[in-house]
């Protein structure tokens, strides 16, 4: 039996989420050296250190495994969330031959979005299991009008804009999963403008973030934060201090885990790309695959003839297929013909 006392300092999972323009973005990229995954690209004015923009569910999850494996950073931030959801839903819809979430009738494209979104926070653990990186999820708010079972009247409510209906599971489980739900917004004063105090104007608009529940907005924190801090990162800076010692440790534990990655060089013909969606065109790009091995792998299982250009698929095909089963296409490249 292995037991251990005392608090452990490791990465943490943070969801910051607020109205736009409150400087979510900014606040995520105090957190020790930190790189984004700017899903909606939205921060090419900032001096920050990113990856390229991922083009689908696909490429999503795989750069966030190459962190995993590589360590280049100390956080991860993935902004917007939101953003990425909009990714899930293609990718299942696509996968499951639909136009739309609604296509599937009885809330069960809400369901497989939900598993799909809990294997990407899964995915999200391994990075703080195994790398000690922290993960912060940025996410825009949503007012939604709330009310109490029992209870007369109803209220607005801040929540994370995860999720159109209140059949989406998204939201519930990624609150569930994060360690730190902060929730940002500006604070009003209301102050008298005459002598008998009966007319009143709204002053102020200092930047604040709240950090427990609240019949009015979502929050949490397992620290024992205040209820309400200013929107700095220096607010929450001490539940970072101490990573390092602990990060060299996890380190040395997962030293072998990975095998080297290897680097492979390949020429292609600027020709040959021609026409194909970005989407699968990044994915290949980041494999090293040329579009004649797509084609080579594609004619082998019956799909397609092998000089089709892929520009000539089937979109759906390629959708649904190439880029939503991107690994397994991956594995039948790499098989022996």
């Amino acid at each position: 039996m292995n037991i251990t006392r005392g608090v452990i300092k490791k990465a943490q999972k943070v969801i910051v989420y607020g109205p736009e323009g409150i400087g979510k973005s900014t606040f995520a990229s105090k957190f020790p050296d930190p790189l984004f995954i700017d899903t909606e690209g939205s921060t090419t004015q900032m001096d920050i250190a990113r990856l390229n923009k991922p083009t689908s569910w696909t490429m999503l999850k795989a750069l966030i495994s190459e962190i995993i494996k590589e360590q280049p950073c100390k956080t991860l931030v993935i902004d917007t969330a939101d953003w990425a959801e909009r990714m899930c839903i293609e990718f299942v819809c696509s996968s499951h031959g639909k136009a739309g979430i609604e296509d599937f009738g009885y809330g069960n494209g809400y369901t497989y979005v939900a598993e799909e979104w809990g294997r990407f926070l899964n995915l999200l653990q391994d990075v703080i299991d195994v790398a000690n990186i922290n993960v912060v999820l940025t996410a825009h708010a949503i007012i939604r009008k709330f009310e109490q079972p029992n209870e007369m009247g109803a209220y607005d409510r801040y929540e994370l804009k995860l999720g159109k209906r209140t059949t989406a599971q998204t939201a519930p489980i990624t609150k569930e999963w994060a360690d730190m739900v902060l929730f940002a917004n500006y604070k009003t004063f209301s102050i008298a403008v005459d002598d008998k105090g009966k007319k009143h104007k709204a002053q102020g608009g200092k930047r604040v973030m709240y950090t427990t529940h609240h019949p009015c907005w979502d929050a949490k924190n397992r620290h024992d934060l205040p209820d309400e801090l200013p929107f700095e990162y220096d607010a929450i800076s001490h539940i970072l201090i101490g990573m390092d010692s602990y990060k060299a440790q996890t380190n040395e534990l997962h030293l072998n885990d990975y095998a080297e990655p290897q680097i492979h060089t390949v020429v292609q013909e600027k020709d040959d790309w021609e026409g194909i969606p970005k989407a699968l065109s990044d994915l290949m790009h980041k494999d090293n695959v040329t579009p004649h091995q797509v084609q080579k792998a594609v004619s082998v299982k019956g799909y397609f003839p092998a000089d089709m250009p892929i520009k000539d698929y089937d979109p759906n095909f390629i959708q649904g297929v190439l880029i939503g089963a991107w690994n397994k296409v991956l594995e039948e490249i790499k098989m022996p013909f």
